[in-house]
């Protein structure tokens, strides 16, 4: 089972009245640690490469992208309230789903790593992508470069919850 854990600082402004973080913003935590692993990033002032440590990150994100992303469906359950903390919290990551033109990001956001026990899942959620080829606005296809880098990374989906029919 390969996962990908991506560390998510959290923000003081991601608090709302209640004294956690709020619900939309657990969203923006999402597409952080999503970025962060499926995008490559232009090279840094400094020459360095944030992304080299993610064999996932595959999808240009500089200006000029042949290809970007539009999301098609979002799905979340929040399990516990998450407070503020220093620490960053651990978003938990793979694939539910590799389609013709689409993927399932499936995600687990933690207070530690999946491997220590004691972790608490505060949220999990699924996000369905779809590439699009930004030339033309339209879905396009997964490359070979891309089905191979995140094949290794397909595994069950989240199961979530559902209400019971009226």
């Amino acid at each position: 089972m390969a996962r990908l854990e991506v560390p998510v600082q959290l923000r003081w402004s991601d608090m709302d009245a209640y004294a956690h973080v709020n619900n939309v913003e657990m969203l923006r935590l999402l597409e952080e640690a999503r970025i962060e692993a499926f995008w490559r990033h232009p090279e840094a002032q400094d020459g360095t490469r944030p992304d080299a440590t993610w064999p996932t990150a595959v999808l240009d994100a500089g200006p000029g992208a042949q290809t970007s992303t539009l999301v098609a469906r979002q799905e979340i359950e929040y399990l516990v309230p998450l407070g503020y903390r220093r620490s960053p919290v651990v978003v938990e990551m793979w694939l539910g789903h590799l389609g013709g033109a689409s993927l399932d990001v499936c995600y687990e956001v933690r207070d530690r790593p999946a491997v220590d026990p004691t972790s608490t899942v505060f949220a999990r959620a699924t996000t369905t992508l779809v590439l699009v080829d930004s030339a033309t606005g339209r879905p396009r296809r997964l490359g070979d470069v891309e089905r191979a880098a995140w094949q290794t990374y397909v595994e069950e989906p989240v199961r979530h919850r559902r209400r019971p029919e009226a």
